[in-house]
């Protein structure tokens, strides 16, 4: 794609361009540009939600500019009070370190490793000293940060707001300084902290930064935007059997989105499958997202085993439990069903590759098992889970 193009297809899936004239003399200048995309390590994984913006950085990498992803080690420390009710549990600085290892290689699975820069916002804002904190602070009025939703809706409904959430805006806007972006893209959840950023360069003397925000991709539930605290999310770094199963899942109202927001499938092609037959554009859908992120080879193994799951092909001595709960930890529900006499042994047989869910060899002690499944210790011992909802 030339300039003209991508502009073209930036402004039709964006939500909105702050502003579209200023977006479009940058791209014009001639001048690599430093494009910023911030994400708070609050889990390890990113999901297709990011998805939808890092496939258009893509876009404006090819074109030669600088991506910038800032993983918010700092700012994972207060937490993002975007869309909260209430005050965030807040990260210590080990786990943002922790959970912020893994990103470059997901966010490499879209963007081109070469010309990806990975920052943590902590080398700037840990060694802002109190007097720049207070002036930083000094920068934006109570009543400007009162004018987000969520805050406003808060104070109104008397529920409590740290000090430190006020903080959460002016840090991330305070990023863009630090940075001296260009061009700063987000979901439409971020408009607010964005265009602090925008205002934060204009007080601190810089160009302000062209804004551009995408829609937020609604989760496994139909309902909230995808989201790893809400574990309604389809991770690209799952293995692909897990993919392809959570694929099949998404709710047929919102597979329009998906398809058009997380894919590159032609729209004629989805909407007449999703038209004709449903359950036939998910596989459509299921198969191209393993594609891309597993490759060809990955596919027929993926669709074979949800296949043989859906069947309800299940080992003849399986032994049904059922959890009278919305969810289990893997590590309790390896002690009930007897496949551990202890914490401590059930985390050795995950950790030695002992454990299978629905035939899937897994590796997290901290799994959280949500739907039904068939959990197998060796090959001998299986247990079919099911949760009552």
């Amino acid at each position: 794609m030339n300039k003209q193009d991508v502009f073209e297809r930036l402004k039709k899936d964006c939500i909105k361009m702050y502003s579209e004239e200023g977006v479009k003399e940058k791209l014009s200048s001639g001048k690599t540009l430093k494009i910023k995309l911030g994400a708070d390590p609050s889990r390890p994984d990113l999901h297709l939600g990011h998805s939808v913006v890092l496939r258009k950085l893509r876009l404006l990498q090819d074109l030669g500019h600088e991506i910038i992803f800032v993983i918010g080690d700092f700012t994972g420390m207060i937490g993002d009070p975007s869309g909260r009710s209430k005050t965030r549990i807040a990260l210590t600085y080990e786990q943002t370190r922790i959970n912020g290892q893994t990103y470059f290689e997901q966010v490499t699975k879209i963007l081109d490793r070469e010309k990806t820069k990975i920052v943590y916002n902590s080398e700037w804002l840990a060694k802002l000293n109190f007097a720049e904190v207070l002036s930083l602070t000094g920068k934006y009025t109570i009543a400007q940060i009162m004018e987000r939703d969520d805050f406003s809706n808060r104070y109104n409904n008397n529920q409590p707001i740290g000090l430190h959430e006020f903080m959460y805006p002016l840090m991330q806007g305070y990023d863009s300084v630090a940075l001296e972006a260009d061009i700063e893209v987000g979901g439409t959840d971020q408009t607010f902290n964005l265009l602090v950023g925008r205002e934060l360069q204009r007080l601190y003397g810089q160009e302000p930064q062209e804004v551009i925000t995408f829609p937020l991709l609604a989760g496994l539930d139909g309902v909230e935007k995808m989201s790893k605290s809400l574990d309604n999310y389809i991770g690209i770094d799952e293995n692909a059997e897990i993919m392809f199963e959570k694929c099949m899942k998404v709710p047929d109202n919102v597979l329009v989105d998906y398809f058009k927001l997380t894919t590159d499938i032609d729209e004629n092609i989805y909407s007449s499958a999703i038209k004709s037959d449903i359950r036939a554009a998910h596989f459509i859908y299921a198969e191209e997202i393993v594609k891309m992120y597993h490759g060809q080879a990955s596919v027929d193994n993926a669709k074979q085993r949800y296949l043989q799951i859906a069947s309800g092909n299940l080992p003849i001595n399986a032994e049904e439990f059922i959890i009278e709960e919305d969810s289990i930890d893997i590590i309790s529900l390896l002690k009930m069903i007897g496949f551990a006499n202890s914490n401590s042994e059930a985390r050795r047989l995950i950790e030695g590759r002992g454990i299978k869910v629905d035939n899937v060899t897994i590796s997290d002690i901290n799994m959280i098992l949500h739907e039904n499944a068939v959990i197998s210790k060796g090959k001998g011992k299986h247990a079919r889970i099911t949760i009552n909802r």
